[in-house]
């Protein structure tokens, strides 16, 4: 089964082959072959580290435009991530920053937060009352979604199985600026802010759902200069704000357990830190937590990849504005009959080796005894990450044994 939408992609005449992302790919979805990159789509989960380390910014994340996003629809709303708030220096409160978003073209905006602090009612009930085995895996960050289907199948029980915040909002408003307005579904645009490649992916694919309801994803990175170009003159009156620090604080690791209400949980943020804690689940050593919250960025989703402000910088401000938030109003309209999931993720065939189990067998020793023939020093220069993913390049016909620069020396030396 495929993985689903892309949102990483090679701006192939910048690349120069320096290999930093294949270095970094935490599920060896990069490759580079004649001196570029190569992305190994049912391998990559989005996850923008390789947008990081890109030192001539070749990789980038498909997002729309602005101008794009703003032109398709007869009525527009804005969803805002919570990690949009803590971009802006100075910026005391939301105030500026939502009424900006008026100022620069939509019609009307509405915060993911307030789907936020719902979806953490949400979870409380299950955790106390659901059927879903403990410890629940939170889902909010489409990374840990396709991590699991990829290497980690046999968690996809503990996956909580409702819809995403941005979905949840982008439903909820179009049914308030349907009743507003009275436009059809069809006239009515709702465009996610995002501040990482993977929100992307989920918006506009999400697993689980059939038919997601955001229709534009605009990056951070775009939104946030068009902000401070317009928002110098606003004053703090949080006129259209509706979510509380419970709901903002989802952009920080740990925000959804506390908001919640959950003391037995794990928290943890970074690729190689929610890998390893996936892993250790796999091995049985977690069964005394109950709730386990997971962001591939670091320290959540401040740290996205599409983000402008250091993830540090931007966490604090979140926390100083948040402690002057004023409690939210009661969600009495929120959707809650079509929260859960449409239809299960299922395990992905990225890592399988061939449909025809003996077959896979003869790959699986054939690529055991070829790594143990390779010199095991990982260097990545035959343009693989390491030994065992060259090996396994090798058997899959991605590369040639000859492209191993340490073998062809040792073959001349003998």
């Amino acid at each position: 089964m495929s993985i689903g939408y892309a949102s990483i992609y090679l701006e192939n005449e910048k690349c120069v082959g320096c290999t930093r992302c294949m270095q970094r790919c935490p599920t060896e979805a990069i490759r580079i072959r004649d001196g570029k990159a190569t992305i190994l789509r049912e391998r990559c989960v989005d996850c923008g580290e390789c947008i990081r380390v890109c030192p001539r910014h070749a990789m980038k994340a498909r997002v729309d435009t602005l101008s794009e996003a703003l032109g398709k629809y007869k009525y527009t709303i804005a969803l805002p991530a919570q990690a949009l708030y803590g971009q802006f220096p100075g910026v005391r409160t939301r105030a500026p920053i939502l009424e900006g978003l008026l100022r620069i073209g939509f019609d009307s905006v509405f915060e993911v937060a307030a789907a936020a602090e719902v979806m953490s009612a949400v979870t409380h009930y299950e955790l106390n009352y659901g059927s879903i085995p403990h410890p629940i895996i939170t889902t909010d960050c489409p990374v840990i979604l396709r991590i699991v289907r990829i290497r980690f199948p046999s968690l996809l029980p503990h996956l909580l199985n409702y819809r995403s915040p941005m979905e949840v909002a982008a439903r909820w408003s179009k049914r308030l600026a349907m009743k507003e307005t009275g436009l059809s579904e069809e006239d009515i645009g709702c465009v996610y802010i995002s501040p990482c490649p993977a929100k992307c992916a989920g918006a506009k694919a999400a697993l689980g759902t059939a038919r997601p309801a955001i229709t534009g994803v605009v990056s951070i990175a775009e939104v946030a200069p068009r902000l401070t170009a317009v928002m110098g003159d606003i004053d703090d009156h949080e006129r259209y704000a509706q979510a509380g620090a419970a709901g903002v604080s989802w952009a920080i690791s740990g925000g959804q357990s506390s908001a919640a209400g959950e003391r037995n949980h794990l928290a943890a943020s970074g690729i190689e830190n929610i890998i390893g804690i996936l892993e250790a689940l796999e091995d049985g050593k977690l069964s005394h937590v109950d709730l386990i919250e997971l962001n591939a960025c670091y320290p959540g989703c401040v740290g996205g990849a599409l983000a402008v402000e250091n993830p540090f910088i931007a966490k604090a401000r979140l926390q100083q504005m948040m402690r002057d938030f004023a409690p939210p109003l009661p969600p009495s309209d929120c959707p809650r009959e079509d929260m859960r999931w449409e239809k299960t993720p299922t395990a992905s065939s990225a890592l399988r080796l061939d449909k025809d189990v003996s077959v896979a067998m003869e790959k699986m020793e054939q690529i055991r005894r070829i790594a143990e023939s390779l010199p095991g020093i990982d260097c990545g220069a035959c343009g693989s990450p390491k030994c065992r993913a060259f090996a396994e390049d090798i058997v899959a016909g991605r590369a040639e044994a000859g492209m191993c620069v340490f073998s062809d020396k040792n073959d001349k030396d003998n």
